[in-house]
């Protein structure tokens, strides 16, 4: 401990000695959606969190307060860099900072289990160290500019389907080795200010309640020292939750903790010493914030400014992983009028993060065909839509200039604000100044929306409640909407897309567009919150005349680039997928463009595994994520060779859904089996003998690599290779352990360590790379610990899970 540290913990202890049973009980329920009451007398000011984690909402969730938006979680993981990570988390810092924020609920750390997870573009990988080396990484950087972390979802939330109920039934062993070991890993390296423990249930305990996993293992034997957060309105019993280590019930304040937690004390049921224990650990996150009078900030002086810009276009290209490039068709060639056709919805229309909670407004997204257009010579870029992904409305966005107005009863104007997508996403006090929930009686969106296409137009709504919808002066619809049968409750409350009606539209000309929504009584709601939305789809035209249109402009080009994405409605929070198909005729439109352009490189707009059963017709196969706001520009570099793709899978591409190891995400009479112990990802291919379209750690560059040399001393590998490309690159060293002979029910080889290296044409470098005493051990389920096993390991340097260069000998 520091000096600093007994100094944090000496104040926090004389503040809790001031504190009353009622206002400690009160500080743990939260005040409002994002926030903890400041308590005066004490020197204790308001302590605000925000959700991340690609970029920092603040506590408004609107367009008039941008925030940058970084590449998906997976495209991070990407990288296989805990220093880019690092780097983005810095960035994340500053951005809270600039919006008054303290803790960060991010980074989620859940494993990739199955590709079916609808929430893995919000999580890092399939395996637990490269997951938990990102991890660290992100949370160093966050907390380096005196921000905190919230790390989630703590543990088994690795799929949505019942998410909020679910029991994750998972055995000793693959629960410590698999599921927790990211976890135990940010906390003893990292440190994070607090946990956040989720929804779901595991081994029949809620996790909010989970006094062995929270108590005995997070605190005891982890040794953490931070707040455990629950996940929003996943407190479910007070006494329980106190009991199990739950600190902080949210949001606030109608939770189980507040007046009841102080009653249960005054009743016998809870020891007051469990709420003082709850209470010193709030305290010491305020005050590691610098919120608690007397107290010293970890942080004091703000590390140096980044551009965040510069770091997003810098992190997408980091992580996109190049997985095909046959004959060199990447880089592009931009020179001697050499013409490009590109191709997609997606690329004028990009998808550059996922949906739910992980949202944020950025300033500005810089689209494939912004970033083409930008980088390629003039009269050299044609583009086609060739294919939507999505047949069915969505948020207003492209050509629509809205606002949100709030009118009380009388028609009063209470307040308002800009939109940048049709959507109204305010939750507990993130309201236009002036609004209330009490006051408002209607919202109305409205603006101008000026098309891109002469046709007949789609308006919609998605939301819950009743309607007036209006394009120029004319009422398409007036109605209500009833909640459906959504599973789930995020789901639900957002509600399915709706079409309403349809407008002949001139491309160019304004119209004026409206839609009314009748604020319902929220004061019986646990969470105050409105969401709603304005929707828009295009003129529809026939599929095979614009595959036929994608094709004649790829067949006079030099290259085809095609954009392939996935939709919100296929990769979301609150539901997981029912299968790995990119939606729409997007496979027609790659075939299609192939059979007439050799040179047709496709690029993947997905946050996680889609089938590519086109993978081996075309000429490069570029996987983006969701790359963030700079995603175009970033894409622009990569494909005219300003940059390497730098990045490695950080999970398997299955060639089809039926390889996948694991394809149950859905629970049996509320209960999801593990069945499959330790084997996931590339550990189940290897054991099942089953070839993936792409393995675990694969991604080409723009060099190529000799690997020579690989020595193992002790618990350190040194691997020797060489640049025997024309360009500077990186390459990514992996190191995985394969036991000689097994009777513990290892994998065949699992990833023990890695690191990048980067060298000229022709220099040589080495990496030296520890090998953690962890990779060396089980968790034995009968003495519930950690065992080492000896005995002869092959050490295996390789570039990816299924391409090892170099093999040593290791014996313990």
């Amino acid at each position: 401990m520091t000096d600093a540290d007994q100094i944090r913990n000496d104040v926090v202890e004389a503040a809790l000695g001031k504190l009353d049973l009622d206002t400690k009980a009160r500080l743990l329920a939260g005040q409002d959606m994002w926030s903890l009451p400041a308590i005066p007398g004490i020197g204790l000011a308001s302590l605000v969190m925000s959700d991340g984690p690609i970029g920092v909402r603040g506590v408004r969730w609107t367009a008039d307060d941008p925030s940058i938006a970084l590449p998906s979680p997976t495209a991070l993981a990407a990288a296989w860099d805990p220093e880019t990570a690092r780097r983005a988390g810095r960035l994340l810092a500053q951005e809270a900072r600039r919006k008054g924020v303290h803790v960060l609920l991010a980074p989620t750390v859940n494993l990739h289990r199955s590709p079916l997870g609808g929430r893995h573009f919000e999580c890092y990988s399939e395996d637990p160290h490269l997951t938990g080396e990102t991890g660290t990484g992100y949370v160093r950087g966050v907390q380096e500019g005196g921000v905190g972390t919230i790390v989630k979802h703590f543990v088994g939330n690795d799929a949505e389907t019942e998410r909020f109920t679910v029991d994750s039934v998972i055995a000793p062993r693959p629960l410590h080795e698999l599921y927790l070991a990211p976890f135990e890993a940010i906390v003893r390296n990292a440190r994070p200010w607090g946990i956040m423990t989720a929804y779901n249930q595991v081994n029949g305990t809620t996790m909010t309640e989970h006094r062995h996993l929270v108590g005995e293992v997070l605190r005891g034997a982890w040794g953490f020292d931070g707040c455990n957060v629950s996940d929003w309105m996943a407190a479910r019993s007070t006494v329980r939750g106190i009991l199990g280590g739950l600190d902080v019930a949210m949001p606030g304040p109608q939770t189980v903790y507040g007046p009841a937690l102080a009653d249960s004390v005054r009743s016998g049921a809870v020891q007051e010493s469990a709420v003082d224990e709850a209470v010193r650990n709030v305290l010491r996150l305020a005050a590691r914030a610098g919120l608690l009078e007397g107290a010293p900030a970890v942080v004091t002086e703000a590390p140096p400014a980044v551009d965040g810009q510069a770091l997003a276009r810098e992190i997408a290209a980091r992580g996109m992983v190049l997985v095909r490039n046959e004959g060199g068709a990447l880089p592009l060639d931009p020179g001697q009028g050499r013409t490009v056709a590109l191709i997609g919805a997606a690329a004028r229309d990009a998808r550059v993060l996922g949906g739910g909670s992980a949202t944020v407004f950025p300033e500005r997204v810089v689209s494939p065909l912004d970033g083409l257009t930008a980088a390629l010579p003039p009269g050299t870029l044609r583009y086609a839509v060739g294919a939507d992904p999505g047949d069915e409305p969505v948020p207003a966005g492209q050509g629509f200039v809205l606002r949100a107005v709030c009118r009380d009863a009388a028609g009063t104007v209470l307040g308002e604000g800009s939109l940048p997508s049709g959507q109204v996403q305010w939750i507990g006090d993130d309201l236009p100044a002036g609004a209330t929930y009490e006051t408002m009686a209607t919202i109305e969106v409205t603006g101008t929306f000026t098309p891109r296409e002469t046709g007949e137009h789609a308006f919609g709504t998605r939301g819950l409640g009743a309607f007036t919808l209006s394009v120029g002066g004319r009422v398409l619809w007036e109605g209500v909407q009833q909640m459906g049968d959504e599973a789930d409750p995020f789901e639900a409350f957002f509600g399915a897309p709706s079409e309403r009606g349809r407008v002949h539209l001139t491309a160019a000309e304004p119209t004026e567009v409206s839609l009314v929504f009748t604020v319902p009584d929220t004061s019986a709601l646990p969470l105050k919150a409105i969401m709603f939305s304005l929707l828009h789809l295009g003129p529809r035209r026939d599929a095979d005349e614009l595959i036929a249109e994608a094709v004649a402009a790829a067949r006079s080009a030099d290259t085809a680039v095609v954009v392939v994405a996935t939709t919100e409605r296929v990769e979301s929070e609150g539901f997981d997928r029912k299968d790995l198909a990119l939606p729409g005729r997007q496979d027609d439109l790659v075939r299609a463009v192939a059979a007439v352009n050799p040179n047709t490189v496709v690029v993947v707009n997905a946050g996680s595994p889609v089938e590519l059963p086109w993978r081996e017709e075309v000429a490069a196969v570029l996987l983006t994520w969701f790359p963030g706001q700079e995603g175009g520009a970033a894409l622009a570099d990569v494909l005219l060779g300003a940059v390497e793709p730098g990045g490695r899978l950080p999970t398997t591409w299955p060639a089809v859904l039926a390889d996948a190891p694991v394809t149950e995400v859905v629970p049996t009479e509320g209960r999801l089996e593990y069945c499959e112990g330790l084997f996931i990802g590339y550990r189940a291919y290897e054991r099942q003998g089953i070839t993936p379209a792409y393995a675990f750690g694969h991604g080409l560059g723009y060099t190529d690599w000799r690997y020579e040399s690989l020595e193992v001393t002790g618990s350190t590998a040194r691997v020797r290779l060489t640049n025997t490309g024309s360009r500077p690159g990186r390459e990514v060293v992996q190191i995985y352990l394969a036991p000689d002979g097994d009777a513990h029910g290892r994998p065949a080889a699992w990833l023990a360590a890695f690191a990048g290296v980067e060298a000229g044409p022709g220099e040589s470098v080495e990496a030296e790379i520890a090998l953690p005493v962890r990779a060396f051990e089980i968790w034995d389920e009968e003495a519930a610990g950690w065992r080492r096993i000896g005995g002869r390991y092959e050490v295996r340097a390789s570039h990816s899970s299924a391409d090892t260069r170099l093999r040593a000998t290791l014996e313990l």
